[in-house]
């Protein structure tokens, strides 16, 4: 299935080289100049990722992807010229994926892209269900559930869940796990999965504090650990 990206710039000059580069190597791709058109395209199309500049004419990048985390996981990748340590931060807490700080090289910009479709869609072209006591995790429409219910979980932690499932029964180091899930280039603290992983483990062990499936092995990472 070919991806559809948005890009979301008012710098029209770039958004077309871009474009251009993306379409290239089998892309589809979309422009919006400002948050309305955004939300317009998001609303009519099946967006698979989105590029967005924070200084936008009529709102903000943050703004605008602090609304469509109430709705949507969307991957996001914020690429502004605003380079403070505090925008990318903020860029990251508010639900972001990965920061590019303007300007970048093209080849870079391919490689985040491509990345970052690897690691969200990596499991489209084969449903693959992993059971674990009252859990089922659907890889392909990255649905888990418990006891037939749905389970709410953020991009980042279903993420980290599919990350731990195919290593299931095996210790998955720190550095490989934020690795895989927040990728390569991305600025993060060991306690942001620390918490993350408290926050899958609140969601799917029947005891968070004393967890029978996501455990942790001391001084290396963490485990899937399911009974085969």
């Amino acid at each position: 299935m070919q991806k559809h990206i948005l890009i979301v710039d008012d710098d029209e000059d770039l958004s077309y080289i871009i474009t251009d580069l993306l379409e290239n190597y089998g892309y589809q791709v979309s422009g919006a100049r400002d948050k309305e058109e955004a939300f317009s395209m998001l609303s009519q199309h099946k967006i698979h990722l989105i590029l967005l500049d924070i200084n936008l004419p009529d709102s903000t990048g943050f703004e605008l992807c602090q609304e469509l985390r109430k709705v949507s996981t969307v991957p996001i990748i914020f690429a502004s010229a605003r380079t403070d340590e505090a925008d990318r931060i903020t860029g990251f807490d508010i639900g972001g994926d990965d920061y590019l700080p303007k300007p970048y090289s093209m080849k870079e910009l391919l490689s985040r892209v491509n990345a970052l479709i690897r690691r969200t869609y990596r499991f489209q072209e084969e449903e693959k269900t992993i059971t674990f006591g009252e859990v089922m995790v659907h890889t392909t429409s990255r649905i888990v559930q418990k006891k037939g219910e749905t389970v709410s979980l953020s991009l980042k932690e279903f993420d980290l869940l599919a990350c731990l499932c195919s290593h299931k029964n095996q210790a998955v180091s720190k550095e490989k796990l934020m690795t895989e899930v927040w990728g390569p280039y991305s600025i993060t603290e060991p306690s942001t999965l620390t918490v993350h992983i408290r926050w899958l483990r609140e969601k799917i062990e029947n005891d968070p504090a004393d967890p029978q499936y996501i455990k942790t092995v001391y001084k290396v990472g963490y485990m899937l650990e399911v009974p085969e």
